[in-house]
């Protein structure tokens, strides 16, 4: 029988969290499978609680392909920190809530013990998320950054004084150029992150599409665009612009834009795949999230 090995990310700097990863792998190990630690966080588990000590470590004893699944504790960005270290070894990403209502954790807290035996049984269902395939070109149209993005590419003014001056490309024609804070181009999954924050449409997680969302742009036609799954955008950095720009990728990954360049956002052909236990309409996340009012609901007859 081939060994299981699941990852287990959470912050070791809260108490509640160490308690909870002890518990999960713990209960890993009872049921014969390999717990797994990301490196940086293996040490600090490890002071803290010697039990962690031989706990295998992520990118040294197991490579990412060996991963059947990772076990996720606390909100969306540990998900996102989760995420990127199992990129591209086609592991699910299971979220446990550890006390913020986000949009990508499966469950909170109190079904943890239960979710665990239902890894172990392999009880689950896997949702593939859409992602994005990020490149900047220079001034010759040679590509100097290749990354990927969950949420949302976010090229944005590096000065708080300066906006910048940007044209923006769909599919290979340019459609409209502008002085702007900055350009959201966004996932459904991301819809509710940057995007919702600059203005941006919220997007069915079932919905393949991409949101393109200026920040705080200086023209007319400068409105949310929602374009198809395949479409390309691109964002050039006119060499007007005063100053410099940046990338960023799901807050976690950046890359300097100086003038002249140019950041292509397309759909990744690697998805994000999230397990999921018992999946909830994102309505209900909606409302919970944001604490819509409902009351006075009947419900359809």
């Amino acid at each position: 029988m081939n060994e299981r090995r699941i990852l287990v990310v959470a912050h070791a700097k809260r108490e509640d969290t160490v308690v909870a990863a002890r518990r999960v792998v713990d209960a890993l190990r009872d049921a014969g499978a390999t717990p797994v630690l990301p490196a940086p966080d293996h040490g600090e588990f490890a002071e803290i609680d010697e039990r962690f000590a031989d706990v295998a470590v992520l990118g040294e004893e197991i490579a990412a392909e060996q991963l059947e699944l990772a076990i996720v504790l606390g909100g969306d960005g540990t998900i996102l920190r989760a995420a990127e270290l199992v990129r591209g070894s086609g592991a699910p990403v299971l979220g446990i809530n550890m006390g913020h209502v986000g949009f990508l954790a499966e469950i909170d807290r109190d079904d943890m013990d239960a979710a665990v035996h239902r890894v172990i049984d392999r009880d689950y269902e896997v949702e593939e998320r859409l992602a994005l395939s990020v490149r900047v070109k220079d001034v010759a149209g040679e590509v100097v950054y290749e990354t990927w993005a969950l949420n949302e590419a976010t090229v944005e003014k590096a000065s708080r004084e300066r906006m910048i001056e940007v044209v923006v490309e769909i599919d290979g024609r340019p459609l409209s150029s502008f002085g702007c804070d900055g350009m959201v181009v966004s996932t459904p999954t991301g819809s509710t992150a940057y995007n919702f924050s600059a203005g941006g449409p919220v997007i069915w997680p079932t919905v393949e599409a991409i949101a393109v969302v200026p920040l705080s742009a200086h023209a007319l036609f400068a409105k949310p665009l929602v374009v198809g799954p395949e479409a390309s955008v691109a964002i050039e950095m006119l060499e007007r612009t005063d100053g410099t720009g940046i990338l960023w990728c799901d807050g976690r990954r950046s890359h300097d834009l100086p003038p002249g360049a140019r950041v292509v956002v397309r759909r990744s052909a690697q998805p994000v795949r999230l397990a999921r236990l018992h999946p909830t309409a994102f309505t209900n996340r909606l409302v919970r999230k944001f604490h819509l009012p409902v009351a006075g609901w009947r419900g359809a007859p």
